[in-house]
């Protein structure tokens, strides 16, 4: 798939979108049943849905942000860890994010029926893995507040911390704070993986230096 990934996922989100906004009645109903992720829709079996919400999207702001985003972030950390394990840890923080929603919804907010969809669980892993190996580098937070990674990646963190309170306590704004969160983490955990993984490559007698990110 080379270069090509995270294309790939954009054009993939853009047809999930367009099936949502111009499908027909059945094929509205069929993207209900599969590709919302709740506690329900696990319970029933459909264990699909940890995927196919990670895909899907159906207001036109929600997609242009988060593919914005994935456009921006996406294609440095591939250049990074290759298109296969970009791919993979793709997955990886989206299916894990839809978990945590699930289980979120259901045992904080006792919402076991609340469904979510989008790709932001997936990128949120996405900054914080781009924020942990660049942490002096500078991104905008809300798209206009410029800061280094490392402190955009803790006020992302506890905004969605604050958020999930909130939402606890019977307020907040209807966005899947959950999710975000583990995607986060799941960011972090890959991070510390692969930097495990540099370091042992690094202390192999090769001769050869390898430069570990700071």
């Amino acid at each position: 798939m080379g270069r090509r990934t995270v294309p790939t996922l954009i054009v993939l989100n853009i047809l999930v979108f367009l099936t949502w906004n111009f499908g027909s009645p059945r094929e509205l109903q069929f993207m209900v049943d599969h590709f919302l992720v709740s506690w329900t829709s696990l319970s029933e079996g459909r264990l699909w849905v940890l995927v196919t919400s990670v895909f899907s999207h159906n207001m036109f702001f929600h997609l242009f942000m988060n593919m914005y985003v994935l456009n921006s972030f996406g294609p440095i950390v591939e250049a990074i860890l290759g298109a296969r394990r970009f791919l993979t840890f793709y997955f990886i923080a989206g299916i894990f994010s839809s978990l945590c929603h699930a289980t979120v919804s259901a045992f904080l907010l006792g919402k076991p029926d609340m469904p979510a969809l989008g790709a932001s669980g997936a990128i949120s892993g996405i900054i914080l893995f781009f924020s942990l190996l660049f942490p002096r580098e500078k991104i905008l937070l809300f798209g206009f507040i410029p800061m280094p990674a490392f402190f955009g990646a803790l006020a992302f963190i506890g905004l969605d911390i604050a958020g999930l309170v909130a939402q606890a306590e019977g307020g907040g704004l209807p966005i899947g704070h959950g999710a975000h969160l583990g995607g986060a983490f799941a960011g972090i955990v890959f991070y510390f993986v692969y930097r495990k993984r540099l370091i042992q490559q690094a202390e192999r007698p090769s001769g050869e230096e390898v430069n570990l990110p700071r």
